[in-house]
């Protein structure tokens, strides 16, 4: 096997005096970015009857939704659930790192929830307008973590296997040496490379839940379809995809590991509802009225 590639990329982008401005930062940005300007496009051909006062209004709740949510969920479902009472502050420290998808999406659901009442709409018809959008932010969250090197795969001999630095300093079971110390066969590569090459599952996840999901689901959202199709198509391609990538995706550690039969992870059992409401929404819009844009899309201020 030759010598894989390393990824050990400067996490910082640059710095503006003082400040550091981070590449992960950088995606996050860009995702909202990104989602806005979509979203507007959007509006302006008729796919959702608001101005755009009311878009961003929707924009902020769920940018909120993404973030309160994703920090809560991943403090929920990842943490070491002792900082509840021992250190309840770690809620907000949310330069230390953790976000987790599920809970973000738990947020935006309640956001689209809130906006969709105030502005008499109904709620799906809200979420099958954000649901294209979305991928754009997953997409650009999985490279940060990859320019990060962090929520690396597991040991590869695959030509496009890769090392992360990060993987040789820890001492958890994710890491490389216990890993060489559970894994015999895995001793030797560890002594030729100093490090043992990994699936890069970031970019797995970056390819499937950003780029494949963003282009079916615009392509489908592009043309008259039947309410729920949209929400249906997302939860069910996301919770496969993200399935799917765990089996060469270390869970995370400590908390909580593997759940079961030393495989399953929190992020399959938390993906398994979303493949469920997938088909069931799916199902529900086969009755469900279609849904066309409007003639005339609604001017940019009222």
């Amino acid at each position: 096997m030759t010598q894989p590639y390393t990824v050990a990329i400067d996490p910082v982008a640059f710095h503006l005096g003082p400040l550091q401005i981070h590449w992960y930062g950088l995606m996050y940005l860009g995702g909202f970015v990104g989602a806005w300007l979509l979203a507007e496009y959007r509006r302006r051909h008729g796919r959702l009857p608001v101005t755009r006062d009311a878009l961003g209004d929707l924009a902020f709740y769920v940018m909120m939704g993404v973030i309160v949510g994703g920090r809560v969920g991943y403090m929920l479902f990842y943490a070491d659930l002792h900082w509840i009472w021992q250190d309840p502050l770690a809620l907000f420290r949310v330069w230390d790192g953790g976000m987790s998808f599920h809970g973000g999406l738990l947020g935006v659901l309640v956001a689209g929830l809130w906006w969709s009442r105030r502005n008499q709409m109904h709620f799906f018809d809200t979420v099958d307008f954000v649901a294209p959008i979305v991928p754009i932010g997953l997409g650009l969250g999985r490279l940060g973590n990859f320019i990060n090197g962090e929520l690396w795969g597991k040991p590869s001999d695959v030509p496009w296997a890769m090392i992360f630095p990060h993987a040789r300093e820890c001492h958890e079971l994710s890491c490389d040496a216990p890993w060489a110390a559970s894994h015999p066969q895995w001793q030797a590569t560890l002594a030729q490379f100093g490090a043992l090459p990994r699936h890069p599952s970031q970019l797995y996840e970056m390819l499937l839940e950003g780029v494949v999901l963003f282009t079916v689901l615009w392509l489908v959202s592009m043309k008259p379809r039947p309410r729920y199709l949209i929400s249906g198509l997302f939860a069910l391609l996301y919770g496969c995809f993200r399935f799917g990538v765990e089996f060469v995706r270390l869970p995370d550690f400590p908390r909580p590991g593997y759940l079961a039969w030393g495989w399953l992870t929190m992020g399959q059992v938390l993906s398994l509802p979303l493949v469920i409401i997938g088909i069931v929404l799916l199902v529900m819009s086969r009755k469900a009225p279609t849904l066309r844009p409007f003639t005339v899309a609604m001017p940019a201020k009222e």
